[in-house]
């Protein structure tokens, strides 16, 4: 199979996202082994865990693009939400672990850090992260790639987590100033709480919507009922008594099963007729949603469709 410009695109998305995160978790454990802070820690344990997990992005990149064999006779693209799945599932596992750390820190006393040099990295941290989420999104908005979608938003997340971050040091910093200066070391673990619990239905959300793509769960249905109305407007040439329609999302491709109960009047002289009809609705059906993949059943008694 040919690679054309969108997975190309994908692909150059995808190494970026990599070579960044990597350079992302040098800068974070070094100004975290400097400044002796433990959110900064988290920051830079967060964009390993991402380096780690681009890695893997790229590599279920390139199988999702193969077709479909006598391995993984439906393709590869199921390999998609199950990757989405470990990621927030690591996420959620790391914020977890941050939040009952930080507890821990506030009942021995807090945390010191090197605040000003804290500072620092937060405005790099922040700047960076928010600009390669906003970037990964615009550029794959036209991608039916949920693997640059949910990198998008690991990204967000991290740019979050850098903001907060940038605002608790600064408040820590003023803090050390004045006579509440005692209060400073709290301001640490405090912020990981906070930023740990605040993330959590970010991943929670992806991870939830690629269970559901795993156990082959039906779309929402008002997005069933979309897709139902499309299909029939291009059936109104054939006779039937109902439409039966089964959907199932699998990372980027939409997998549609009809099965078409035909009418009395219903008549063919010859198979290619079915499949002209079967062509047609599914070139219409595409040129709507290029994700689409559909098999197409006529029949006349209604058990077959249940």
């Amino acid at each position: 199979m040919a690679i054309g410009f969108h997975e190309q695109k994908e692909k150059r998305l995808l190494t970026l996202s990599f070579y960044v995160a990597g350079l992302f978790v040098f800068v974070a454990l070094g100004f975290a082994l400097i400044t002796h802070s433990a959110a900064i820690l988290f920051d830079g344990i967060y964009s390993l865990i991402a380096f780690f997990m681009a890695l893997l992005t790229l590599k279920v990149a390139n199988l999702v693009q193969k077709p479909d064999d006598d391995r993984f006779h439906f393709g590869y693209t199921a390999i998609e939400p199950t990757l989405n799945l470990f990621k927030s599932l690591i996420i959620i596992a790391t914020c977890l672990y941050a939040i009952v750390g930080s507890i821990d820190s506030l009942m021995t006393g807090g945390n010191s850090a090197e605040f000003g040099l804290a500072i620092i990295y937060g405005a790099i941290a922040t700047i960076g992260c928010f600009a390669v989420s906003s970037y990964m999104k615009y550029q794959g908005k036209n991608l039916r790639s949920d693997l640059v979608g949910v990198d998008a938003h690991t990204w967000f997340v991290d740019g979050v987590l850098s903001a907060s971050i940038l605002l608790g040091f600064c408040l820590a910093y003023f803090i050390e100033k004045t006579s509440f200066a005692g209060y400073a070391p709290f301001i640490d673990p405090l912020l990981l709480i906070v930023l740990g619990t605040a993330i959590l239905p970010i991943p929670a959300k992806i991870m939830l919507e690629s269970l559901n793509e795993v156990i082959n769960k039906a779309p929402p249905e008002a997005v069933t009922l979309v897709i139902e109305k499309k299909l029939k407007q291009t059936l109104v040439a054939v006779p039937y008594e109902h439409v039966e329609v089964r959907i199932s999302k699998s990372g980027r491709d939409l997998y549609i099963l009809v099965h078409i109960i035909v009418a009395e009047s219903f008549s063919v002289a010859t198979i290619s007729e079915l499949d002209d009809i079967r062509i047609s609705c599914e070139t219409a059906m595409r040129e709507w949603n290029p994700s689409i993949l559909m098999d197409i059943l006529f029949i006349k008694d209604p058990k077959l469709a249940g």
